[in-house]
């Protein structure tokens, strides 16, 4: 095989943000694949928060990324030439293969999509680790209860549109937290939240009294920080506050802000509880089908943000999830 393999690679520890000459861009020649193997050439790369901590060397759910690895991602790659018996050139592919132009696998962790049913990219986003990670974490860390009162950060990102829509999917009052008009008007007159926060305009702590005069029972936390703390300071009796992630915090270069209304916790009798999506991975099915379902009766609309271009593309295009630019699932599709 004569085509040449586009890479990014790690190829330094990031300190605050992460910087272009934190990564490098290689090319190697593509292998053949050998026995039991299959090649296949990227169409769509997942770009996600998460990848910030994966950069730094510390313990974590997943080994940090290493100095000279290709760059951690989730992708849908097109078979192109294969020596195993469950892959055909033509199918494609889900899996963790990584930041580059080709891959070389053995089918471990790989699944078979059909893209006759969605586009490779929702893959990647609602029937992907997001709407795994928004169905877990509401349903089953969270304990929704129909009729309940839920408030999620980062209301427009990835997981943020998926939890907001399972939650009136289930009969709850929603209420979005965004920055910026544009953001905070998809999440109601398109999406359906009850009520959207813009925290770059409001007070945080007095737009929840106003939108949670009741308190709120379940607080989906995608960034951390001083809105944790006005979200602690309106709980309801009993209330759920699920750990998600804490994008505000990932770039710090001092270390993470903790919570200083934490013992909100022990007034209201609630409970704060961080999850790891892969610890429900042989559920994944049943959750996938019913996300389908509600995708298919629209009860929810699937939102991506897809940036076409090169693998190269793919530094700058991470930023723009730091820097709060994209709506919905952030994808980089290859030309």
């Amino acid at each position: 095989m004569s085509a040449t393999n586009r890479q990014i690679r790690l190829a330094a520890r990031p300190v605050g943000e992460v910087k272009a000459d934190d990564w490098e861009h290689r090319s190697e020649p593509v292998e053949e694949p050998g026995p039991g193997c299959f090649v296949g050439r990227t169409r769509v790369i997942s770009l996600d928060p998460a990848m910030r901590g994966w950069l730094d060397d510390r313990p974590s759910y997943l080994p940090p990324v290493g100095i000279g690895e290709v760059m951690r991602a989730g992708s849908v790659i097109e078979v192109t030439a294969s020596q195993h018996p469950e892959y055909r050139p033509g199918d494609h592919v889900v899996g963790t293969f990584g930041v580059q132009e080709y891959v070389v696998s053995d089918g471990k962790g790989a699944v078979k999509i059909d893209t006759s049913l969605a586009p490779p990219s929702t893959y990647l986003g609602a029937l992907g680790m997001p709407g795994m990670t928004a169905y877990f974490g509401l349903l089953d860390v969270g304990a929704l209860k129909d009729g309940e009162t839920v408030v999620v950060s980062g209301a427009a990102g990835a997981v943020g549109t998926m939890v907001g829509q399972i939650a009136k999917a289930k009969g709850c009052r929603v209420v979005g937290i965004a920055g910026g008009p544009d953001k905070c008007a998809l999440l109601t007159d398109e999406l359906g939240f009850d009520a959207a926060i813009d925290y770059r305009a409001e007070d945080v702590r007095k737009a929840l009294r106003r939108e949670a005069p009741d308190g709120i029972d379940v607080y989906f936390d995608n960034v951390g920080g001083d809105i944790l703390d006005a979200a602690l300071t309106r709980l309801a009796m009993h209330a759920r506050v699920v750990v998600c992630g804490a994008i505000s915090q990932y770039n710090n270069e001092t270390p993470v802000k903790g919570p200083s209304n934490y013992l909100t916790l022990l007034v209201r009798r609630a409970r704060m509880e961080g999850f790891v999506v892969f610890d429900y991975a042989k559920q994944y099915a049943k959750a996938t089908q019913e996300i389908a379902a509600w995708i298919g009766d629209g009860r929810i609309k699937v939102k991506e943000h897809v940036v076409r271009g090169t693998v190269d593309d793919f530094p700058e295009t991470l930023q723009m999830l730091f820097r709060g630019e994209n709506v919905g699932k952030l994808v980089l599709e290859l030309a």
